[in-house]
């Protein structure tokens, strides 16, 4: 199977890489705000700890399970338009439209209606994303075959899809201010509709500016009917087999569960610290604080961390830029421990760029890496399943959101947390900053050791893309 999207070269044209990147801008924006705009389930319109952790899970496990199946269409889809593009363009529309639907909650309709309201939207908005986001991706690994190329345009998408939460925390701004809207609820059925089209246009950029060929004629794919695909989910598991006997790749996917999903496990907890422990409980003491932890963050990444990782990746490797800029991540969970000051709320400030190596070049360094590691599987399969793999990595990391998300809410009511109640139990925000930094740090560590013998280096990539272009000449 020839590389459909790949250019030949290696080198991809700026305009192409933003294109790409303005996709990731959506791609981030959608959870970004979707993580903002849940902190008004619960408190204001006062579903408990256990309904949050269930809309966090079942959708997600949903996603989950639909992705390989998405990435194994997309893989095999004969179209003049090429495997992915018409994908990415129906997936935009069904999120945008269905994230403005799902936030059309009243207060007046109960907590039993919201909740069943917003889980079945939720069902419709992940189906739109795994429709969206798996062929997406696919579409960033065919981009170049160039080692390093990888990394700029993972390094270029990843800068545009920060300033997603460099723009999200000041939802909380105008959430929770009098001036703008009477309350959060009434705020977030507006916010969704600007952040829905938006996002929904942003979307839609890949699939029309990014190049594909035809695969229209293509003889080697296998057949996507509605009486075949139903058999095709044996060849969707036997390509999970062997993608995680890929060792590389299984390391990407532990390493990238662990990380992702221990910071997704306590990121919900900013806000309450921030309200709780550094401002007594109050949302209009706390003003803009919450707001500056995410923005002020996501700067750090895409002015600091993402130019670095870009830097010492070519300069030292993939693997050992991985393992630096996480341990970084480690020392700034450290520093936010002691830096979460009652009456000095500017101190967390000066951890937020050492904080912010974690996930900010977590993506940049494993997406790029995923696109070696679809090489290497060509190689030995001779075929080109970046929609596989793709869907793959990003199952392992939404599964874990899943499961994230449930025990956020189980940590919550561990610890005797109650966002409803004007003063916490004893113990109860002291448990949270445990979790906060406890769980990353965890996860972290663990995610290093596992990447410790990586072993897909520049060297070795070189050797592969060879010997793959020595078999299309013959």
């Amino acid at each position: 199977m020839s590389n459909q999207n790949s250019n030949p070269v290696g080198v991809v044209p700026m305009g192409q890489k933003i294109a790409f990147g303005l996709g990731m801008l959506a791609n981030q924006m959608f959870p970004a705000a979707l993580g903002i705009f849940m902190v008004v389930l619960v408190q204001d319109l006062k579903f408990p700890a256990w309904m949050w952790g269930i809309l966090f899970f079942l959708p997600r496990i949903f996603d989950a399970f639909i992705d390989p199946i998405m990435g194994f269409i997309s893989d095999n889809t004969r179209s003049i338009w090429g495997r992915r593009r018409h994908y990415v363009f129906l997936g935009a529309i069904i999120m945008g439209i269905t994230f403005v639907v799902m936030w059309q909650l009243y207060r007046e309709n109960g907590i039993n209606y919201n909740f069943i309201f917003f889980l079945l939207c939720s069902f419709v908005f992940y189906l739109g994303l795994s429709i969206f986001s798996v062929p997406y991706v696919a579409m960033g690994y065919e981009m170049s075959d160039d080692f390093h190329e990888r990394t700029s345009i993972m390094a270029i998408s990843q800068w545009i899809g920060q300033w997603a939460w460099v723009i999200a925390p000041w939802f909380w701004v105008v959430m929770y201010d009098p001036k703008w809207f009477p309350n959060a609820d009434t705020a977030t059925r507006t916010l969704a509709v600007w952040v829905g089209i938006s996002c929904m246009i942003l979307a839609m950029i890949p699939a029309i500016f990014i190049k594909s060929k035809s695969t229209k004629d293509e003889k080697s794919f296998s057949p996507l009917t509605f009486s075949t695909i139903g058999g095709s989910l044996k060849e969707i598991f036997q390509s999970f087999k062997e993608a995680f006997r890929n060792k590389p790749f299984t390391k990407l996917c532990i390493a990238t569960f662990l990380i992702f999903n221990a910071f997704n496990t306590v990121a919900a907890f900013t806000f309450f610290i921030v309200v709780y422990y550094l401002f007594n409980g109050s949302t209009a003491d706390a003003g803009i604080w919450p707001t500056l932890f995410g923005c002020l963050g996501a700067l750090s990444t895409t002015f600091i961390v993402i130019p670095i990782v870009a830097n010492i990746s070519k300069r030292m490797g993939k693997r050992d830029a991985f393992i630096v800029c996480q341990g970084i991540s480690i020392f700034g969970y450290i520093l936010l421990w002691f830096l979460f000051i009652p009456g000095k709320p500017y101190m967390f400030i000066f951890a937020l760029p050492f904080f912010s190596f974690g996930i900010g070049s977590l993506f940049t360094l494993m997406m790029s890496m995923t696109a070696d590691v679809c090489d290497m599987d060509e190689l030995t399969s001779g075929k080109r399943r970046e929609g596989i793999f793709g869907a793959i990595y990003w199952w392992m990391v939404k599964f874990g959101f899943a499961i994230a998300g449930l025990l956020t809410g189980v940590i919550m009511s561990a610890v005797g947390f109650d966002p409803n109640l004007p003063v916490q139990a004893d113990g109860a925000v002291t448990g949270l900053r445990l979790f906060f930094s406890g769980i990353p740090i965890l996860g972290t560590l663990i995610a290093m050791w596992v990447m410790r013998n990586y072993n897909l280096t520049e060297e070795k990539a070189r050797e592969i893309k060879n010997e793959l272009e020595a078999r299309k000449v013959q």
